[in-house]
């Protein structure tokens, strides 16, 4: 049976949702868009405020939707925007609440200047029996360079 492959995403300004699609071009796999219940709200700078004590406190926002057969994935892609050098609190929900034990974990993350920040150490620790990969990150959707450098990235870690 082939490796069965998903790519679960948290975005806000649709730069993480662009490469998590780039992903899916070039590997396959399934397309999750992980949905807090209570949207953030759509200022910038509120979001900024929100996040920023949302991560301090260590507060997982309730997920508006849930994946049912987590368990057939082998390969499992996590994606979301670096906030205060980490992921969004959804994707720290999203993780929380699912059992990735034994699967392979792959980061990736869009981001306005940290890189990936702390986010493949967080999501290690979320993931404890998970074989991790190599992230990758990169600076906002990646514009005309951004293909390239997924495809880079996947050979990389040979999931091409």
């Amino acid at each position: 049976m082939p490796e069965q492959i998903l790519i679960v995403y948290y975005t806000r300004s649709k730069n993480t949702q662009i490469i998590a699609k780039l992903i899916q071009e070039q590997v396959g796999g399934d397309l999750y868009e992980v949905k807090p219940k209570v949207p953030y709200p759509p200022s910038y700078d509120a979001v900024v405020k929100q996040a920023k004590t949302e991560i301090q406190a260590g507060y997982k926002p309730p997920l508006k939707t849930r994946i049912d057969h987590i368990e057939t994935f082998d390969t499992i892609f996590i994606g979301s925007p670096n906030w205060w050098s980490t992921m969004a609190p959804p994707m720290a929900t999203f993780l929380s609440e699912n059992d990735l034990s034994g699967k392979t974990v792959v980061p990736f993350c869009t981001h306005g200047g940290g890189g990936l920040g702390n986010m493949d150490r967080d999501i290690a620790v979320l993931c404890p029996q998970s074989t991790m990969l190599e992230g990758f990150e990169i600076y906002g959707s990646g514009g005309a360079d951004a293909k390239s450098a997924v495809i880079a990235w996947l050979n990389r870690i040979d999931m091409k």
